[in-house]
């Protein structure tokens, strides 16, 4: 049946061989009346195997996952490759060509709107189009995110629960086989089932997602944690051995459970935060989590922040204005895995 994308693809994504080009969005504005938004794909096809998309730039001021996504456009070989590699650098594109978590020309959150509208706006485009061209291509994804501007993140990955036990070993297998230092477990259905983890899921298709550091830059151990886990996961998942983990043995993951709401702590007001712990620390119940600081009213005592059970620190917000609902942590609990 033919797509009902109004995204059309410059490039072949089966035949054998290896491939870039871009994806075209029509987008006709009061500069460029017949013009389209170009969105970076390429795909690298071998020997007959699984195929693996590689998401990154879901948001657009994540950059280590695009980082790595570049890396492999440019260094897999078809040669190297049982099965076939799609990836995906800058899926929404008009967002990391501006460092933005969100498209400057519609606002709109990528991963917040699947499974898309054809009719949509231009992020909704996009979430379709994925969602019905790509997805069904697709044995598992690997979805590169990272804290982007306002979090840092310990360098980690996630799978989402599942009460189905043979999908969620297969998912279990394969965030071991990514082997960040810290892993955490994330509910089904959460942010409203809009995102690609969700619809992944829903499709029939392995996901994986990522948090690899944030802060609005590109660190290099983050970097170092996604081309070490995208390696593991290739090869557990039997597409590629790209060489890129070798070196001594790494630890086991460290496999957390993120799923309860008590393991968020957000800002009860606004101000200057001031974290009183770190991503990777463990945490008790009770404890001082950070002081919100009232620089307009400094005579005032800073306001006290309490983490509200005890866990590990995934994330801490990073700028220090904060306002009232922001997300200032995010702790993950111990788990048997």
């Amino acid at each position: 049946m033919a797509s009902r994308s109004t995204l059309s693809c410059e490039i072949d994504l089966d035949a054998p061989g290896k491939r870039h080009g871009f994806l075209r969005l029509p987008h006709s504005t009061h500069a460029s009346a017949y013009g389209f938004i170009p969105i970076p794909i390429g795909v690298i096809v071998g020997a007959p195997g699984p195929t693996v998309m590689i998401v990154a730039g879901n948001h657009g001021d994540e950059y280590e996952g695009q980082i790595v996504a570049g890396r492999l456009l440019r260094e897999v070989e078809p040669g190297q490759v049982t099965g076939r590699l799609l990836i995906l650098p800058a899926a929404n594109f008009p967002a990391a060509r501006a460092g933005l978590r969100t498209s400057p020309i519609d606002g709109g959150n990528l991963n917040r709107l699947f499974p898309g509208d054809t009719f949509g706006s231009i992020t909704q485009q996009i979430a379709f189009h994925i969602t019905e061209d790509l997805l069904p291509r697709c044995d598992a994804v690997l979805d590169l995110h990272s804290g982007g501007s306002s979090l840092m993140y310990a360098p980690s990955a996630l799978i989402r629960h599942s009460d189905d036990p043979a999908r969620f070993a297969q998912a279990l297998a394969l965030l071991k086989a990514f082997g960040a230092p810290l892993s955490y477990l994330v509910p089904p259905g959460g942010n409203g089932g809009r995102t690609l983890s969700e619809i992944a899921y829903q499709r029939g298709v392995l996901h994986l997602g990522t948090e690899l550091g944030g802060g609005g830059h590109a660190g290099a151990e983050a970097i170092r944690v996604a081309e070490r886990g995208v390696a593991g996961a290739l090869r557990h998942l039997g597409l590629c051995d790209l060489g890129w983990d070798a070196g001594p043995p790494r630890p086991p993951t460290r496999i957390l459970d993120a799923a309860d709401p008590a393991c968020f702590t957000h800002a009860p007001e606004p101000g200057v935060f001031q974290p009183l712990a770190e991503p990777g620390d463990t945490v008790a119940q009770g404890q001082a989590a950070g002081l919100i600081h009232h620089t307009e009213t400094p005579w005032r005592a800073p306001t006290p922040i309490h983490f509200a059970r005890d866990g590990v620190v995934l994330v801490k917000r990073w700028p220090g204005m904060t306002a009232r609902g922001d997300c200032l942590f995010h702790l993950g609990t111990e788990t048997d895995l």
